[in-house]
């Protein structure tokens, strides 16, 4: 991947200028993948004032960062409960809290950098389209509203003028939550990391990593080696063979998106305060605006080009939830990658002394990723305090739960191909 495809490589108006790697280099941290996590993590790491070096395969946001939805939502897929019974009390307490106030740092970094991102705060809609998705969104609407959160429960009628659909009967607002054009914060955090003094190398794959006996780190790229005396790993699902058995820990789902051409007035009715929305359904889907007025639907699979049975499926879905709009001309299509964990719940496992992998947002990448990015900071500097799901060295195996974790996703897939 050189770029990532699509609308967002078109209307970004953020660039970053890098070159690759080249010789031998020294930072005291190492930072592998340039998405939400990896920048953040430089960027908080540089203004605390330590010295730090990202490293990028191919250019900044080409990996799942530039191919996001750009829902910029709080908390993770999992309830407030949920969370706190599977971390423990006090841990996962201050995740829910550290992870609900995830949007006003993304949101305060845009506005602190002047990050050029088409960011709109305006909050996103979880939409439901039986009872059941209602009575699971009710039972989180007062979860949430038990810790203060501004979240509202909405009707059908509600959701319809919110919206511009009839077709979901309710919908949880969430106003912590907003938009961004994904690809423009990603080159907006990379920019700002540079500002504050971070190194960044495009174009520079780690190939190896090797460790001296006195505990000092070497990555070795193409045409260079970078030694540090710790590492972050933020690759999530693009992984691969760089550490072993780490992709292990996680199953990837791929989502597609597609843009219409501009609307105008034609969609003016259409998610008028500028939210986005998500469906509670098995398989996902996402509807936004951006500022240019075009409508970005995606779902679950890869993009099929041939027959144009995406375009197919984006234009039927589209006359099943907006059948007043009319056919439409889609004008961009791209697909991305998603890290699911079994369990639905992010990790930052330390592999081994010095060494961390953030990894598994389960499609929650913008918001908990600048977060845990954060987060790490804190820690690699002992500068506040830490907030997240860190586990100690061990050997790396599959959850038990990872087959069936992965079954699921095959299921999701077969599900999706036969939705033509």
């Amino acid at each position: 991947m050189i770029e990532p495809p699509g609308l967002w490589r078109d209307t970004c108006a953020e660039h970053v200028d890098s070159t690759p790697l080249m010789g031998d280099v020294t930072t005291d941290v190492a930072v592998i993948g340039g998405g939400f996590t990896g920048l953040s993590t430089a960027l908080h790491l540089a203004e605390a004032g330590c010295d730090v070096h990202l490293l990028e395969a191919s250019a900044i946001g080409s990996g799942a960062s530039g191919r996001n939805v750009g829902l910029v939502n709080a908390g993770l897929w999992l309830s407030p409960q949920k969370i706190r019974a599977r971390l423990g009390a006090q841990i996962g307490g201050r995740l829910v809290e550290e992870l609900g106030q995830a949007p006003r740092l993304v949101f305060d970094l845009i506005e602190r950098h002047q990050i050029q991102c088409e960011a709109t705060r305006a909050g996103t809609i979880h939409v439901a389209q039986t009872p059941r998705q209602c009575a699971d969104l009710r039972e989180r609407a007062e979860m949430w509203q038990e810790l203060g959160a501004p979240v509202t429960l909405l009707d059908a009628q509600q959701t319809a003028e919110r919206t511009g659909s009839a077709s979901f009967i309710g919908g949880l607002f969430d106003g912590r939550a907003g938009t961004v054009q994904p690809l423009g914060y990603a080159r907006g955090l990379a920019r700002a990391a540079l500002g504050a003094g971070a190194m960044i190398s495009n174009h520079s794959r780690v190939r190896a990593i090797t460790r001296d006996p006195d505990g000092s780190w070497h990555l070795h790229t193409a045409q260079g080696s970078l030694d540090a005396r710790r590492i972050v790993i933020a690759t999530n699902a693009q992984t691969g063979d760089l550490w072993p058995r780490l992709d292990r820990c996680q199953s990837r789902i791929d989502y597609f998106q597609l843009a219409s051409q501009p609307l105008g007035d034609r969609a003016a009715h259409i998610l008028p305060a500028g939210e986005g929305i998500w469906n509670c359904g098995t398989i996902m889907i996402s509807l936004r605006r951006d500022q240019a007025g075009r409508i970005i639907l995606g779902s679950m699979g890869r993009l099929v080009e041939t027959a144009r049975l995406s375009e197919r499926w984006a234009s039927r879905t589209l006359a099943r939830l907006l059948p007043d709009l009319g056919p439409v001309e889609w004008q961009s299509a791209w697909h991305g990658t998603i890290g699911t964990t079994p369990d639905k719940l992010p990790r930052i496992v330390q592999l081994d002394r010095d060494v961390f992998a953030p990894f598994g947002y389960n499609g929650r990448g913008i918001a908990p990723g600048t977060a845990f990015g954060m987060g790490l900071a804190r820690l690699l500097t002992g500068t506040g305090s830490c907030a997240l799901p860190l586990s100690a060295p061990q050997p790396l195996r599959a959850p038990r739960t990872y087959a069936r974790a992965l079954d699921a996703a095959l299921l999701a897939r077969k599900a999706f191909g036969t939705m033509f």
